[in-house]
């Protein structure tokens, strides 16, 4: 049987890589209930509302974004439709250009839509230097590595590895405290923010009824990256649609108390377009791209639950698979459980399929989701589609279907197995799967004798 790539990953990975995603994901998923329970009578009721209301979006997508979209113009918001990554990011940089000189820095707010359609590539391809903001996607920069997690991009390293990287970067002397790490990347990120005329930022909930972006944050550069620069550009997938402003209170606290064991965030921006006459600060400009990029084909499919997602990151916490091989495993902008499913959704089963085998099929990540997706099942339902897919069905799964179905080759086979296990020439029950389990051993006496014997 042949081993996923992220098996071969997680066996070459530094145990202090392993540690530090472990150590934060079993935190993270620790607070989660405490949190969600001071907000909720009822957390399970509060997800099953939220799973109907991203059900009902879904249903209505097409008429809630035209509603948006309207309202949005209102406020003077530039909206944008990208079909795909390449209008997306091409859309981006015609406003860069228009605004924005040759070698102009701009800084970038954290933003997994952006991450999808690499546009710090893109930028720097076009003479502009993007500067990420948030401390942990500034850190993936300076390395030239990649997120590791939804929500936090450096779960995959420790504060030591942080401080060497600022020391290299000369940020200030070396130092592990956490509150002197933020000070120095404060220092160095204003003065980008000073001399930014492009800010460009995620979405995390718009509002249909009113026309409204709404982005949580903790650290404050999203407010930088939003209103410094004259020009504010805001990149989001269909999917964050939501109709009422009602919804909001739900979705930013289940958002919150999954993600971060918070009850609220530090900061909750709402963003109603380009700034007044009468208002001192803001951008001169607002646009927004929403983002296709499979998203319409992943509705009309059958994996189209994927799309409730809010990106809290909570799956990836709890899934034992992400704890022991980091999210650089998967190979592919999302990871874990929800980009096994949602990768696969948006550009194919046929080329991202293999991702789906990245569980041990527990139902944790179901367990923990806000808005309850079936993620288990439509694992499962990816794997069946790969397979068929990839026209050569797995020579162990061809055996374990002759041998269950044919009563004599499995009653062989039965007796087969304890001596394979104590052998200790190499065999291949000592690899794939059964590299780091044991056959339970046998309690009284076999089955079938014991039927036998009682009719």
């Amino acid at each position: 049987m042949n081993r996923p790539p992220v098996d071969q990953f997680s066996r070459s990975l530094a145990e202090e890589t392993r540690a530090s995603v472990r150590n934060a994901s079993v935190l993270k998923t620790a607070s989660r209930l405490p949190t969600l329970h001071v907000a909720y009578d009822d957390v399970d009721a509060a997800r099953q509302t939220a799973a109907e209301i991203k059900d009902y979006t879904l249903d209505h997508l097409a008429e809630l974004l035209e509603t948006f979209e309207q309202q949005a113009q209102k406020s003077g918001i530039q909206v944008h439709w990208a079909n795909d990554a390449a209008e997306a990011v091409e859309q981006i940089l015609e406003i860069c250009k228009g605004v924005a000189p040759d070698g102009c820095t701009i800084v970038k707010a954290k933003s997994m839509a952006t991450e999808e359609i690499h546009l710090n590539d893109h930028l720097q391809q076009a003479g502009f230097e993007p500067v990420e903001t948030d401390l942990g996607e500034y850190v993936v920069q300076i390395d030239h590595d990649a997120p590791s997690h939804i929500v936090t991009p450096i779960i995959h390293k420790n504060r030591r590895q942080v401080a060497a990287s600022f020391t290299r970067e000369g940020l200030g002397p070396y130092t592990e405290s956490p509150e002197d790490l933020a000070a120095q990347a404060r220092a160095h990120l204003r003065s980008q923010f000073q001399k930014a005329r492009v800010g460009i930022s995620g979405v995390n909930f718009a509002v249909a009824e009113t026309g409204r972006l709404v982005i949580v944050e903790n650290e404050g550069n999203n407010r930088y990256s939003t209103t410094a620069p004259p020009v504010h550009i805001a990149v989001m997938g269909l999917e964050k649609i939501i109709p009422r402003e009602k919804d909001l209170g739900l979705f930013i606290r289940l958002l919150v108390g999954s993600s971060t064991g918070q009850r609220i965030t530090s900061y909750v921006h709402f963003v109603s377009g380009p700034r007044r006459a009468d208002e001192p600060d803001g951008p001169d400009q607002v646009h927004l791209i929403l983002l296709d990029n499979g998203r319409s084909k992943a509705i009309a499919g059958p994996y189209r639950s994927i799309l409730r997602c809010i990106r809290c990151g909570a799956c990836q916490n709890a899934c034992p698979v992400y704890r022991q091989a980091s999210g650089h495993a998967y190979g592919h902008v999302y990871s874990g459980p929800i980009g096994a499913v949602l990768a696969p959704a948006l550009e194919g089963v046929e080329r991202l399929g293999q991702m789906a085998k990245a569980s041990s099929l527990c139902g944790e990540c179901e367990e923990v989701c806000p808005v309850r997706i079936p993620i288990p099942r439509m694992l499962l339902q990816i794997r069946d589609e790969a397979q068929r897919a990839s026209g050569s069905p797995d020579a162990a799964w061809i055996a374990y279907a002759l041998a269950a179905t044919h009563p004599r080759e499995w009653r062989t086979g039965i007796s087969v197995l304890p001596i394979l296990g104590a052998s200790p020439v190499s065999n291949p029950m000592k690899s794939g799967w059964f590299e780091f389990r044991e056959l339970p051993k046998r309690r009284g006496r076999p089955f079938r004798r014991w039927w036998h014997d009682r009719h």
